[in-house]
C-alpha cells in the first residue's frame, strides 16, 4: 500500500499553464462562463490550444461539469475526467489526478479547474441550510442541533482545545492573518491589495465564533482558476518554465468526518494532514529544511498553525511564533484570507509562479512549493519543483 511506502508518480508530470479571472464579490456572470475564462486563460499561458486537451478535473461541489466546460471552451474529445470529493481537500488531489492520468498514458495534456460565485451566489459560510440525507449529513446532524452550523463552528472547537492545552492566547492566531495580508498588500490581483493588518487589527475584530475573530476566517470569493498539466517532456516545449509535480498525496485519518471529526483522540492535531505529510516527505526523499516556500489552506488561522506542526517545521503548540518569526516564507500570494478563496486553487497557482520566479512576492532562488488543501476534511497536498 502507497501509505506505506513512496510511490512512483514524482517527476512524470508538470503544472504548465496558470489562468484565473479576476477575484471580487460579485462577479456578474454564471460559473461557467468563470471556468471557461480560467481554462482559456491557462491554456493561453500553456502555449496550447483546446484542441490540445484530452482531460479536465475539477470538484464535486462544482456546478459546471467536465463536458459543458469542454463544450463552452472548445474542446474536443475527451479520455479522461475527474471530480474530487471534500471541499477544499480536493485542490491539491485534481493535480494528483491530472498528473496519473498523464504519467500512465491516460490522457496527454489535462486542465483542472474549479470556478464558483461564492459571494454572490451559494455562500459556504452561511452555514447548513439544507442537506439531503446522507451519511455524512447524519454525522452532522450530531452537532446542528447544538448550534454548531458553520464551518467557523466546526474549526472553533479545535481551536479552542489547541489554544487549552498549549496555553495560549487567540491573538497568536493573529501572526497568520497579519502575514497574509501583509502579501496580499503588494499582490494587485488580490482582493486586499493595498490593505495590511495588524496584530491590534486582528484583536480588535470581532468574534465569530469564540476563539475565531473575523479576520480569522477567509474571505467568501466570485472567481475561477484553472492549472494545466502535462508530461515533463512535453513542457519543456512549451514557452514557460514547468513546476514538475515532485510528490502528490491525499490523506484521510482515523474517524475522519468532514469538519466535525471531534470523536478522536485528541483535537489538536490534523492526522488527514499528517498522513499526506508522511506520503509527501516519504515520496520526494525531501524534508521541511528542503521547502523554500510553503502556500497552506488558511480557511481559518488556527488549521494553518496545525499544519506546520504536523508537516514538521516546528514541535506541537510552536507554530505561532514560527509563523512570527518569517522562519518559512508563506502564502505569498496572500491566501485566502488575503487573496482570494477559491477553495485553494489559487495557491498551487502561486506555488507555480514561485517556481517560475514570476511571484509579486518572489522568494529569490525558490524551487521547491509545498502546496497543501483544505484540512479538518479529507486532504491532499502537493510538491512542486523546478526542472531539473
Amino acid at each position: 500500500m502507497s501509505i506505506r511506502r513512496a510511490d512512483s508518480l514524482g517527476g512524470k508530470a508538470a503544472i504548465v499553464g496558470i489562468g484565473a479571472t479576476e477575484f471580487s464579490k460579485d462577479s456578474g456572470r454564471s460559473e461557467l462562463k468563470l471556468a471557461v475564462e480560467a481554462v482559456r486563460a491557462a491554456l493561453d499561458d500553456a502555449g496550447l490550444a483546446p484542441a490540445d486537451v484530452d482531460g479536465l478535473v475539477t470538484f464535486t461541489m462544482d456546478t459546471s461539469p467536465e463536458i459543458t466546460v469542454a463544450q463552452a471552451a472548445g474542446i474536443g474529445e475527451l479520455s479522461f475526467f475527474s471530480r474530487i470529493h471534500y471541499g477544499g481537500g480536493a485542490a491539491c488531489a485534481t493535480v494528483q489526478q491530472a498528473a496519473l492520468a498523464v504519467a500512465s498514458g491516460i490522457a496527454d495534456v489535462v486542465v483542472c479547474y474549479r470556478a464558483f460565485n461564492e459571494r454572490s451566489g451559494r455562500r459556504f459560510g452561511s452555514g447548513v441550510q439544507r442537506r439531503e440525507p446522507t451519511a455524512e449529513g447524519a454525522a452532522l446532524g450530531w452537532n446542528l442541533p447544538y448550534g454548531l452550523l458553520t464551518p467557523a463552528s466546526w474549526v472553533a472547537m479545535a481551536a479552542q482545545r489547541y489554544l487549552h492545552t498549549y496555553g495560549l492566547d487567540p491573538e497568536v492566531f493573529g501572526h497568520v492573518a497579519v502575514l497574509d495580508r501583509r502579501h496580499a498588500a503588494r499582490n494587485p490581483a488580490a482582493y486586499f491589495h493595498g490593505k495590511p493588518i495588524t496584530l491590534a487589527d486582528h484583536a480588535a475584530s470581532r468574534w465569530i465564533v469564540e476563539p475565531l475573530r473575523l479576520l480569522d476566517c477567509c474571505q467568501e470569493t466570485d472567481g475561477g482558476q484553472a492549472l494545466v498539466v502535462t508530461s515533463v517532456e512535453r513542457a519543456r516545449d512549451l514557452p514557460r518554465p514547468p513546476a514538475v509535480v515532485v510528490a502528490a498525496a491525499q490523506g484521510a485519518g482515523r474517524s475522519q468526518e468532514q469538519m466535525t471529526s471531534f470523536y478522536r483522540d485528541g483535537l489538536t492535531g490534523l492526522p488527514e494532514t499528517a498522513v499526506v505529510a508522511r506520503q509527501l516527505w516519504r515520496t520526494s526523499g525531501l524534508s521541511p529544511a528542503d521547502i523554500d516556500v510553503g502556500i497552506l489552506y488558511d480557511h481559518f488561522t488556527p488549521f494553518v498553525l496545525i499544519q506546520l506542526e504536523e508537516f514538521g517545521f516546528c514541535g506541537p503548540g510552536e507554530a505561532g511564533g514560527f509563523v512570527a518569526a518569517d522562519a518559512l516564507p508563506l502564502n505569498t500570494h496572500g491566501g485566502q484570507l488575503g487573496e482570494a478563496y477559491l477553495h485553494g486553487m489559487n495557491g498551487i497557482a502561486e506555488a507555480v509562479r514561485q517556481i517560475r520566479g514570476t511571484s509579486v512576492n518572489q522568494v529569490p532562488g525558490a524551487a521547491r512549493s509545498l502546496v497543501t488543501a483544505g484540512t479538518g476534511v479529507p486532504t491532499s497536498g502537493l510538491v512542486l519543483g523546478a526542472d531539473g
